[in-house]
């Protein structure tokens, strides 16, 4: 099997990533994005996923860490798609539902070619330290445009904004995991295509 492996390089006059994706791998992880709480996701994301996975980023972060957070979902997107090159014989879907203490999310995928985020999710409060939760659903709606998939989330409960967000990472992290494993040799679609 040909190695499912690729490296993204990304500059901008507000970010410089580079991040290498191997969705073969065991979970290993070099994340530093210069945001700490989204570090912390990153590698939720990774552990959970079985993808080994290295990201680094420079960003505009005396502004705010908007940018760095959105660059850094178009560049995992890309190198998600690029991995994945024809997605013969991958499961396609995968699904998780993820218990953190107080907060359950819910995470479905579809690595149908087609990008669409559901995001139903409600936080207690606007940071998280110094870290906007608003910044979750922007990486959410990046990474999921640009590697062209369905992501579906849905937090029905949750009273710690910590808890919700890494509930979140984890259960994207298992139902991405999930949907790049190679289960068969054909493409799964009968459009022949994804």
């Amino acid at each position: 099997m040909a190695e499912r492996t690729s490296k993204i390089e990304r500059k901008t006059n507000e970010t410089d990533i580079v991040v290498e994706l191997n969705l073969d791998g065991q979970g290993r992880y070099e994340i530093n994005s210069g945001v700490g709480f989204f570090d912390h996701m990153l590698t939720h994301l990774s552990k959970h996923s079985k993808i080994d996975m290295a990201v680094k980023a420079k960003g505009d972060l005396e502004i705010d860490a908007h940018h760095t957070i959105e660059d850094v979902g178009i560049c995992l997107g890309e190198a998600l798609g690029k991995a994945l090159a024809d997605k013969k014989g991958i499961a396609r879907y995968g699904h998780s539902i993820v218990p953190m203490e107080d907060a359950k999310a819910e995470v479905t995928v579809d690595l149908s070619g087609r990008p669409f985020l559901v995001y139903k999710v409600a936080f207690p409060t606007e940071k998280i330290g110094e870290f906007d939760v608003e910044c979750v659903e922007e990486f959410l709606r990046s990474f999921s445009t640009v590697g062209k998939f369905n992501l579906h989330v849905d937090v029905p409960y949750g009273i710690n904004s910590h808890h919700i967000a890494e509930a979140i990472y984890k259960a994207l992290g298992q139902a991405i995991g999930i949907a790049v494993k190679i289960v068969g040799t054909d493409i799964p679609s009968t459009k022949g295509v994804l």
